[in-house]
């Protein structure tokens, strides 16, 4: 009686596997499918796009002076909203890209990481008065590249939605937990409503308009992908006109190891 359960048994897993396989391949099509899409559609809107910002910016530069200020001002918002037009599609482009590309997961020391991308950020913050904090941060694990272009959208995030305070506090912390490491970027900017929260990490989804700040809302959707990507989580906490605190959680080196059993590395955390 045991070997013919055994055997059910064993024939429900093959054939759980056999069907999460089909779904795989369905999703990858599917995916494949829409990223085909996005580079045929880009293709097709972007060549107008740079059509009209080009011939709008030699209106203004051979005929300007033929031109009324009211004229000028049109011509200039047709070839600024271009070129915003544009940058969306690329956004999209690198989103889309997200989903495809190939993990190179090695063992980060985070502290160094950061590091380097603020002083990378000096010449941006320029005369401002801004403070930004580095603590010793646990050693993580996964893909550097993905892992830094995070850690730069949420600095970049922080110095932009900071600059209107005298002085701008940024700090950046990290803790190890059982199964995962989880890092923040905190700053005492302009914060949000938390009743908002949910719109944060959508594409195209802004707290704040382009006169106060500017931006495409896409680089929090960029972050949430992949941090998805390494198995963590992202969120946020925040208060209107007190802050913001972004987070994102990655797994363990151990965690991570027990999903890829082929895949061994040497780890050790701070």
């Amino acid at each position: 009686m045991s070997h013919e359960v055994m055997d059910i048994e064993h024939v429900d897993r093959d054939q759980l596997l056999a069907a999460l396989r089909h779904r795989t391949a369905q999703l990858e099509a599917v995916e494949k499918e829409f990223e085909q899409f996005s580079h045929s559609v880009s293709h097709d809107l972007r060549a107008p796009l740079r059509a009209l910002e080009g011939f709008a910016q030699i209106v203004i530069e051979d005929y300007g002076k033929q031109l009324d200020p009211e004229g000028r001002r049109c011509l200039e918002i047709i070839a600024g909203s271009s070129k915003r037009a544009s940058q969306l599609i690329e956004d999209l482009l690198s989103l889309s890209r997200l989903g495809r590309q190939e993990m190179k997961p090695v063992a980060i020391d985070m502290t160094e990481l950061v590091e380097k991308l603020v002083a990378d950020l000096q010449p941006e913050i320029g005369q401002r008065r801004v403070e930004i904090r580095v603590n010793a941060l646990p050693n993580g694990w996964g893909d550097e590249q993905l892992l830094t272009n995070v850690w730069n959208h949420l600095l970049r995030n922080a110095i932009k939605f900071s600059r209107r305070r005298e002085r701008a506090v940024i700090e950046v912390s990290g803790r190890s937990e059982q199964n995962e490491t989880i890092y923040s970027v905190k700053d005492n900017g302009v914060g949000f409503d938390m009743r908002y929260v949910g719109r944060l990490f959508g594409v195209f989804q802004r707290l704040h308009s382009d006169n106060d700040f500017d931006g495409h809302g896409v680089g929090l959707a960029i972050v949430q992908r992949l941090i998805h990507k390494h198995g963590g989580l992202a969120w946020a906490e925040g208060k209107l006109n007190e802050g913001a605190k972004f987070s994102f959680s990655l797994p363990s080196a151990e965690a991570a190891s027990a999903h890829n059993e082929s895949f061994a590395i040497e780890f050790s955390g701070k």
